[in-house]
């Protein structure tokens, strides 16, 4: 049976969406999914976006497989390509603008925007080592600017989860960091026993930062948006930037906000690039 793809991008971070909606299982398999992705020999993609039947009276659930078959609670880029995609499958019927999608990190609500660009309520962050999950501190404890030994060198690493763990450590030159060295040593540290995104963060003002991933799962991508939020809600704690700012990734800027309420707001493109046939 052939199956419809749509492939989207979220500052360069890539998706292959599938219309998943006539059952609540995805009609292709982690391992296909792997080669899927495979940028040679595949599609090419960090991961494949399932849009199924929504759960507990939200409008569809979100699932997706990594690049590496693994399942990830939740993808930041991913969810605002989610948004464009199935507003799409929708056409001339669609009568809203944001959407409640259920998720395995709970119900996360994405709104298009008149601009084109797709403003997500990231939910709150959760800050305890045992919600990241993390053994750096007790579980009813933050880590904040604690050390961390990787590769024979002490980082100050501060853990945030939004749903997905996230380890954020700040540097002078984001662009010097080897990535593709380091990023694994963080991503399978016995501290994090169920693997971490990392993000490598150098402050350029109080309110705009630059940051590269190592994404748990995908590796190197050119953009994170679980990470940016965690980003920002790392740079407030330790009290290098305001609640608001924008955050430069590779692929291009996010704009992130800790809110009054303390839920996140994240703000960026969701484009389309093409559509075929598996």
């Amino acid at each position: 049976m052939a199956i419809e793809f749509t492939k989207y991008h979220g500052l360069g971070n890539d998706f292959i969406l599938i219309d998943n909606r006539s059952s609540s299982t995805p009609v292709i398999t982690p391992e296909e999914a792997v080669k899927l992705c495979d940028r040679h020999f595949g599609i090419g993609a960090d991961g494949v976006i399932f849009a199924l039947p929504g759960e507990n009276n939200t409008d569809y659930t979100m699932r997706i497989f990594n690049s590496d078959g693994s399942e990830p609670e939740m993808c930041g880029n991913g969810i605002r390509c989610f948004a464009g995609f199935v507003a799409d499958l929708e056409g001339e019927s669609r009568n809203k603008d944001k959407y409640q999608i259920h998720t395995l990190a709970g119900v996360i609500t994405p709104q298009l925007m008149p601009d084109g660009q797709v403003k997500v309520d990231m939910g709150l962050p959760r800050l305890l080592a045992g919600e990241i999950p993390t053994t750096l501190a007790n579980a009813d404890q933050k880590v904040i600017n604690v050390p961390l030994i990787v590769a024979g060198k002490s980082w100050d690493v501060t853990c945030v989860s939004m749903g997905n763990p996230h380890c954020i450590t700040f540097v002078e030159d984001v662009a010097a960091i080897s990535l593709e060295t380091i990023g694994p040593e963080f991503e399978h540290h016995p501290a994090f026993p169920q693997r971490i995104n990392t993000e490598f963060v150098e402050v350029v003002r109080r309110d705009y930062v630059k940051m590269r991933v190592w994404e748990r799962g995908a590796g190197i991508t050119l953009a994170c948006g679980t990470g940016a939020c965690a980003t920002l809600v790392a740079v407030v704690l330790t009290g290098k930037c305001d609640r608001t700012a924008t955050v430069e990734l590779p692929g291009g800027l996010l704009l992130i906000e800790w809110a009054d309420d303390q839920r996140l707001y994240m703000t960026g493109p969701s484009e389309k690039v093409f559509a075929g046939l598996l």
